[in-house]
């Protein structure tokens, strides 16, 4: 078919998440438009080797593919694009590490080739909290969970002494990596004896790690959609309906995300029009003080408010992901289904948005 435009579907990569990036892949392949679109699949394994696969969406999902005979290495280029392949643009569904840090970003960016999502600045202010929170503290736009910083090297049992102080002895805590997704890395810590283990742990995915007073309250998502950096109106951020996750587990980590079946979310049809809006406009906010474009999930809680119910609730910022999950249980591209526009409109979106910016 003449005039598709050569669409790179970009997997795997040297991460954490590894996994689920090829589960989101399995499922962009599965519903894209094939009429639009030369599809170039191309998986990065995990010690970090390019090959362009013509494996199938479930060989992708199982992780096959990386012994297909149709397998051949990839190369990318300062300046020239992909060596010896013709590429439009590229769909970097790449979580985690070296995939929605800036990382992957920078590198396409030098190679001269457009791509789906926010830039490098923009990738690595949002992947690590620490930086998020600051920027969005320093916008007062919405209230945030009290957090304290503490960075590999230091001393575990000074640090823990510092913590116990910090939160004046109040648990539960949160203890996470400052650059991870996926709730990969975080505990939840419900008394001092447990602050060593939950540091051991987020250290093994970052050498900067947040401990944060608990929320409680509702867990609440919105899916934003555009680019920041525009002049035209029509391609300006717009948010998706308000999601809600349930967790099968005592928090939405890993597991209760995608292997626990009891863990489910849904569409927040209960909160009056003005709070709906007004949980929609500061996730745009958000979206527009990081500077991204494309896509991000935008995390938030949302507590009882004095009436003791959640009308009128007090919204807090949790995190913003600029390469949310795109799997089929997956909340960014449910929210714009519940929102009136398909799966394969909704890649289109996101292909046309990155060749405009």
């Amino acid at each position: 078919m003449a005039n598709r435009i050569r669409l790179m579907v970009l997997f795997g990569g040297v991460s954490s998440e590894h996994e689920i990036s090829r589960t989101s892949a399995a499922s962009i392949l599965e519903n894209i438009n094939e009429e639009k679109y030369e599809i170039i699949k191309v998986g990065i394994t995990r010690d970090g080797k390019w090959l362009e696969t013509t494996a199938s969406p479930g060989e992708i999902e199982s992780g096959a593919w990386q012994m297909h005979s149709s397998n051949r290495e990839v190369y990318l280029m300062p300046g020239t694009g992909f060596a010896g392949l013709d590429v439009d643009v590229v769909f970097p569904v790449l979580h985690g590490k070296n995939g929605e840090d800036g990382s992957m970003q920078g590198f396409l960016t030098i190679a001269g080739v457009p791509y789906v999502g926010s830039d490098t600045t923009s990738s690595a202010a949002a992947m690590d909290k620490a930086i998020a929170k600051a920027m969005v503290d320093q916008a007062e736009i919405c209230r945030q969970a009290t957090c304290c910083i503490a960075h590999r090297g230091c001393d575990i049992h000074e640090a823990i002494g510092v913590i116990d102080i910090f939160f004046e002895g109040a648990y539960p805590l949160f203890v996470k990596p400052a650059n991870s997704g996926s709730s990969v890395g975080i505990s939840k810590v419900k008394a001092k004896a447990d602050l060593a283990e939950a540091l051991r742990i987020a250290f093994a995915e970052d050498d900067k790690v947040l401990v944060e007073e608990a929320i409680l309250g509702r867990e609440i998502e919105v899916a934003v959609l555009g680019n920041t950096r525009t002049e035209v109106d029509s391609d300006r951020p717009l948010a998706s309906c308000i999601g809600e996750i349930f967790a099968a587990n005592e928090f939405y980590d890993y597991r209760a995300k995608y292997d626990d079946i009891g863990s489910r979310t849904g569409v927040v049809t209960d909160l009056p029009a003005g709070l709906e809006q007004e949980i929609r406009d500061t996730a745009v906010g958000i979206y527009e003080i990081m500077g991204c474009d494309g896509l991000a999930r935008v995390d938030f809680f949302l507590e009882p408010g004095e009436s003791g119910g959640y009308e009128d609730g007090q919204l807090v910022f949790n995190e913003l992901n600029t390469i949310p999950g795109f799997t089929k249980i997956s909340m960014y591209p449910q929210l714009w289904q519940e929102s009136g526009m398909t799966y394969s409109e909704l890649i289109d979106r996101l292909v046309e948005l990155a060749l405009k910016k």
